[in-house]
């Protein structure tokens, strides 16, 4: 037997589990940990399925190599105690749990497996809101249930956004492989990738109008202007009065925008600041249009716009007004959770 092959053999159980702590840390997935520990170290050195059993552990916050003693820390867990802490700070590792109950950390994660608890990722929230803007949302969403007890308006709200379009979309995702499968090779995204400024206006009979910006030009509030002439002239004597809902980006709040807006004689909708959640173009159109673009790869700017066409106009109108007529149940959540974000599904 050669030095080399003796070494590989005589790897101790920690030494084997400090390996794959290392490669846990370069983001590998269990199994290739496995393959190239033992590609390496010997051919049984290692068995896929304990691979598998320390990723777990090291994914609920257990980073401990070495073996739990047969006695010492008891086994028993304080339920009641274990809620209350993760109630407390839900982002506790099984490690800061054990220490904190004076137990062993394999109780700890039985216990939380016990009562359902998973570690994994909370949601993302577009911003921090403090008291003052918990509150503008609430008095905001009471003010528009109380003054307009009638929805039938909403099926004259006409509402718009901004929003970036990519040229290339590819997203890296998770695949599902056998042992030793590279799976389909996903390009890195540019740091500074190709993309268009898309401007849309709705409402419950679809799209109004859109139009996508010239290359280098940015939303001022005078182009936004020029943008309400536009729609305005596609809505003549459609509709007799329109209420118009916008977020509170800079040139949407100028002083010439709302000039204009009085100017066009649309009732202008209470929008609270940091409100994405409050917008239909960005929790329902825009939402609805990422999942379509995911993956998509477009070679110049005239693809890219039939793409968006199409999109808008196989959208039924069920569609459309289920984004706008969803507003009241809306409101209604944010009251009742005293400003809190809607957390999507």
């Amino acid at each position: 037997m050669d030095a080399d092959h003796e070494l590989k053999m005589n790897l101790s159980r920690r030494e084997i589990r400090v390996l794959l702590l290392h490669e846990f840390r370069l983001g590998h997935k269990a199994t290739k940990a496995a393959n190239n520990i033992c590609s390496t170290m010997g051919e049984d050195v290692l068995s896929t399925r304990t691979a598998q059993h320390w990723f777990n552990r090291f994914k609920n916050g257990n980073l401990e190599l070495d073996d739990l003693p047969r006695s010492g820390r008891p086994l028993e867990v304080d339920v009641d105690l274990l809620k209350q802490l993760i109630e407390q700070d839900p982002r506790l590792t099984l490690r800061c749990l054990a220490e904190q109950l004076g137990c062993s950390y394999v109780a700890v994660e039985k216990h939380l497996n016990e009562l359902g608890k998973t570690w994994k990722y909370g949601v993302w929230i577009p911003h921090e809101l403090s008291p003052h803007q918990l509150q503008h949302r609430v008095d905001a969403c009471m003010d528009l249930m109380t003054s307009h007890r009638n929805y039938q308006w909403l099926r004259n709200l006409i509402t718009g956004d901004e929003k970036w379009v990519l040229y290339i979309n590819y997203t890296h995702r998770r695949q599902w492989l056998s042992a030793g499968q590279t799976g389909v090779a996903t390009p890195k995204p540019d740091l500074h990738p190709k993309k268009v400024m898309l401007s849309v206006w709705w409402g419950v009979n679809g799209v109004i109008h859109w139009e996508i910006l010239p290359n280098g030009c940015t939303i001022t509030a005078d182009l936004y202007c020029q943008q309400l002439d536009r729609v305005a002239e596609k809505l003549k004597g459609k509709q007799d009065r329109i209420y118009y809902l916008h977020d509170n980006a800079r040139p949407h709040v100028a002083k010439s925008t709302c000039e204009k807006l009085l100017k066009l004689g649309w009732i202008t909708i209470p929008h609270p600041p940091y409100s994405p959640d409050l917008a239909p173009t960005d929790y329902h159109l825009f939402r609805s249009l990422s999942h379509h673009l995911a993956e998509k790869k477009f070679d110049n700017e005239n693809d890219l716009k039939m793409d968006i066409a199409n999109f808008f106009d196989q959208k039924s109108q069920e569609f459309y007004e289920r984004g706008i007529l969803s507003l009241p149940e809306r409101w209604r959540q944010v009251i009742d959770s005293s400003g809190a974000y809607i957390t999507e599904s």
